[in-house]
């Protein structure tokens, strides 16, 4: 863990270790990734039957033992408490009625009597959500992604799951079904994607693909862009944390390990203007990581990738944190709707003493899939609008093409577009094109 002065000369320089954590390797992560999606695209199933016996560990005959039947999801409600299930629901409702007020309905605009223009907002026919398994299960995850979509009106949700060894989370499975999932494949990785992507002979070929995974799933979803669409980039896990020294050191030491548990590349920095409570942070991290199940995990990124960080004024805690965009951002501070309007950039913003960013992940109601690594400066949160499109609405009369067609022929002349010029000014001369 670093402890930092931000007045420190070399500061940028010790710090930049933290920025750069994601960038580890990125060449021959893609150059493995190219090879893993061409081989799906020529061999389809066949190539997915065998990377997921490669990388999984799971043997099947055929894509339909891969593939989660009905049956198993019904087991899955029996295996899962009532109080779980009511859990989830409740998150599901709750996720539901925040994405809920996103929508947006097509519009006409009928201002000028002679023309009509608006906008046609149409739901995507079919999208792939991927979920993360291996170190974890996330059923807050299938419900982030899946509800969304859902609301949005999408026709088709088809989800992935890596399932190493074959086995997959009960709580996942209920999840899918509460939050509107249509098919459930046992498959991860890069070749997860690819099959969504270009589609298999039984993975339905998909219009966008969303949700975070690791590197190579990551970089699979920035390869395959253009061919669908993506949500973004997600990279490892962060939270930033801005105090002025009041409330708990143990709550703020809590949140910071909340990130540091997700996997070693995980950042969690507390940037305060109180030595001595940064001091106490810092001990109490101490001690609350040896209560860890995944003291591990949440060490190494501690050790690695943790950072305590001493600024003057609380301006200039501001002024850094909408530098480094992070994707979760507490204000822990006395009164954090006063500085609420300094935030510029943050995947999502946690307000006060009693939002610790844990009600984010899983029950408040915005969406938890953020932007990491900086790109909050111009990435917004996964939302209903990534699960539409939108159509562009243009109708002119007769009266209003004459109105205004003079300038656009001039326009077309200005980039010597003569054709375009052309198909205005034939109709303003009263030529049909018809013999």
């Amino acid at each position: 863990m670093l402890f930092l002065d931000i007045a420190d000369t070399d500061f940028n320089q010790k710090f930049d270790a933290i920025l750069s954590r994601s960038e580890e390797s990125g060449r021959e992560v893609e150059q493995t990734v190219l090879e893993i999606i061409a081989d799906v695209r020529r061999r389809g199933d066949a190539a997915v039957l065998e990377l997921t016996r490669r990388f999984d560990r799971l043997e099947a005959a055929a894509m339909s033992e891969l593939e989660v039947s009905a049956a198993e999801i019904e087991a899955a409600f029996a295996q899962v408490s009532a109080e779980d299930i009511a859990a989830l629901k409740l998150a599901c409702e709750r996720v539901a009625r925040f994405h809920e007020k996103q929508k947006q309905q097509t519009w006409i605009s009928t201002e000028e009597p002679d023309i009509m223009l608006g906008q046609k907002v149409t739901p995507l026919a079919r999208v792939g959500i991927y979920v993360p398994g291996g170190k974890a299960s996330y059923p807050s995850s299938v419900i982030m992604n899946a509800v969304p979509a859902r609301v949005a009106g999408v026709g088709e949700i088809i989800m992935v799951a890596p399932t190493p060894g074959g086995e997959i989370n009960p709580h996942v499975l209920v999840a899918a079904k509460l939050s509107g999932v249509d098919r459930i494949f046992r498959i991860g990785g890069a070749q997860a994607v690819a099959a969504l992507a270009y589609g298999t002979a039984t993975i339905p070929k998909v219009d966008k693909i969303t949700g975070p995974g690791n590197i190579y799933v990551a970089t699979a979803k920035k390869l395959v862009f253009g061919q669908v669409g993506i949500d973004m980039i997600a990279g490892p896990s962060e939270i930033l944390v801005i105090s002025d020294g009041s409330g708990s050191p143990s709550h703020i030491a809590a949140d910071l390990l909340s990130q540091a548990e997700h996997d070693e590349l995980a950042s969690s920095i507390l940037i305060t203007t109180d030595r001595c409570f940064a001091e106490q942070v810092a001990a109490e991290v101490e001690r609350q990581l040896a209560e860890l199940s995944r003291e591990a995990i949440a060490r190494a990124s501690w050790d690695k990738y943790g950072a305590i960080i001493l600024a003057e004024t609380l301006d200039e805690a501001i002024a850094f944190s909408n530098r480094i965009a992070p994707e979760h951002l507490e204000l822990a501070v006395s009164d954090p709707f006063a500085i609420l309007p300094q935030i510029t950039n943050a995947g999502a913003i946690f307000m006060g003493h009693w939002t610790p960013e844990a009600a984010g992940d899983y029950l408040a109601g915005p969406n938890h899939t953020l932007p990491t690594g900086g790109t909050a400066r111009f990435f917004s949160p996964l939302s209903v609008d990534d699960f539409v499109k939108k159509s562009s609405i243009v109708y002119f009369s007769e009266a209003g093409l004459k109105r205004l067609g003079s300038d656009i022929v001039r326009i077309a002349g200005l980039e010597g577009l003569q054709a375009h010029g052309r198909s205005v000014s034939i109709r303003l001369a009263g030529g049909s094109g018809q013999k």
